[in-house]
């Protein structure tokens, strides 16, 4: 596989200057559409997405039973997406992908697992039964060790050794610290940052433009029904900009919930890849069973965007299979669709451990 020259990431020294990431990682929306799971098996777009959705999912559960960071899994997860742009579903199982991805990320990551650990729980995963009843000699545990060596070879052939990624919540921290944003909205925020990791965003679109998304969504969801449309929110002009200057003179005060677009400067081309971003996000939480996540109905009740509509990327999961495991907890928070993820850090604990 011919690699392309990666442009390393690095941070934007203002609001309005782009991140520099590797185009090779950034896909149009219509190559879901042409993936190799889908342009080679009986996949349809639906069916791929939705097991992304649950090999992510079994991703998170895989990196908090063995401890590891938030920002680990992220990265695991972000080479999870980019794998299957590169190779089928049919051809690798999703399980053993984002074993060999969270093998890979605690090495990358400075958080170290040994690979007989990492075999155990997923072998626990697997099969249900507590890893304290897994020997670690035990002919299972090094089958499991064979596949994700594999599978990790072949990972990083995907990657072409590209192990760079940047998280969209060290983006949402800077723009709460601008904003002032309420606990309520960083927490939607936060949460929302999180689920899209589920969904393919990361190989879709720039972190900023996700934690945009992530942040006006976070802002629409808290304000409740009252809440001004997405459409204001992300318009190219504000909506009182054609109304007559105030009789004081005064400019009028500053519009809290279009904060995101005025903070990046967003241009057109931008709010479009952000309405996109924003009618994906909203897809995904439609396509959940509402019955067994209640939470999300704060989210689901927002109208999506109404230009620059497409055709939805996904169905519901309830048809895709006839039972779709709950990843719901009694601890769960309204704010919050991550399951049994570990609880990531706060906002606050992020900016006083940002670097």
């Amino acid at each position: 596989m011919i690699c392309r020259k990666f442009v390393a990431a690095t941070t934007p020294t203002a609001p309005t200057q782009d991140m520099a990431v590797s185009t090779q990682w950034l896909f149009p929306i219509e190559a879901l559409r042409h993936t190799p799971s889908v342009d080679t098996s009986n996949y349809t777009v639906s069916k791929e997405l939705y097991d992304r959705f649950r090999g992510v999912e079994f991703l998170f559960r895989l990196g908090s039973s063995l401890g590891l960071p938030s920002s680990a899994m992220f990265t695991a997860a972000t080479w999870f997406h980019r794998f299957f742009m590169r190779f089928s579903m049919e051809d690798y199982h999703r399980q053993d992908v984002a074993a060999a991805c969270i093998f890979l990320a605690t090495k990358t990551e400075e958080c170290g697992r040994k690979l007989r650990d990492v075999a155990r729980v997923f072998q626990s995963k697997i099969t249900g039964i507590d890893v304290t009843h897994i020997p670690s000699e035990s002919l299972e545990v090094e089958k499991q060790q064979t596949l994700i060596l594999l599978a990790e070879e072949v990972l990083l052939e995907a990657l072409c050794f590209d192990f760079i990624t940047i998280s969209p919540h060290s983006i949402l921290v800077d723009l709460f610290d601008a904003g002032q944003a309420s606990t309520k909205v960083q927490d939607y925020a936060w949460s929302i940052a999180h689920d899209s990791y589920r969904t393919p965003l990361c190989i879709l679109f720039p972190p900023r433009i996700v934690a945009a998304a992530c942040f006006v969504l976070a802002q629409c969801a808290a304000d409740g029904p009252h809440s001004p449309s997405l459409d204001a929110r992300i318009s190219v002009t504000p909506p009182s900009a054609s109304l007559p200057t105030p009789p004081s003179h005064k400019p009028a005060s500053p519009d809290a919930s279009r904060f995101a677009v005025e903070y990046f400067g967003f241009n057109e081309v931008d709010l479009r890849h952000v309405t996109d971003a924003l009618s994906i996000m909203l897809d995904f939480y439609v396509a959940l069973d509402m019955q067994n996540n209640p939470h999300i109905w704060p989210l689901v009740s927002i109208q999506p965007p109404t230009h620059g509509q497409r055709p939805k990327l996904y169905e519901p999961f309830a048809q895709l299979l006839p039972t779709v495991s709950n990843f719901t907890n009694s601890n769960q928070t309204p704010e919050s669709s991550q399951g049994t993820t570990p609880t990531p850090l706060t906002p606050s604990q992020a900016s006083a451990t940002k670097p």
